[in-house]
């Protein structure tokens, strides 16, 4: 199921969270009626640059593991605390995977 799209912006956003480990900030797609994830990065984020460069896919998964085996991994599977999320580039594509624990 996808769960949202995620753009790149160039300054931050009033209503963004600061997402420490990935130094990121980033709305909440789930206020948005078009399900849109605003992303602003910290120059020193170390998330691939594919991913601070490009919009992304989100899509929930059952198995995140399988869902990323054989891809091109951008951000190897991490644990948010509720959930996992990683960045695989595929079919010239970021695509980000959640898994609900």
């Amino acid at each position: 199921m996808k769960l949202h799209t995620g753009m790149i912006v160039g300054e931050k956003l009033p209503e963004m969270v600061f997402v420490e480990p990935l130094k990121v900030w980033i709305t909440d797609a789930s206020k948005d009626k078009y399900a849109i994830e605003f992303l602003y990065f910290e120059v020193d984020s170390p998330m691939a640059a594919a991913i601070q460069e490009q919009p992304h896919v989100a899509y929930e998964v059952e198995n995140i593991d399988e869902a990323i085996a054989g891809k091109s991994v951008l951000w190897q599977k991490m644990d948010i605390g509720n959930a996992y999320i990683a960045f695989v580039y595929d079919n010239d594509t970021v695509v980000e995977f959640y898994q609900t624990k």
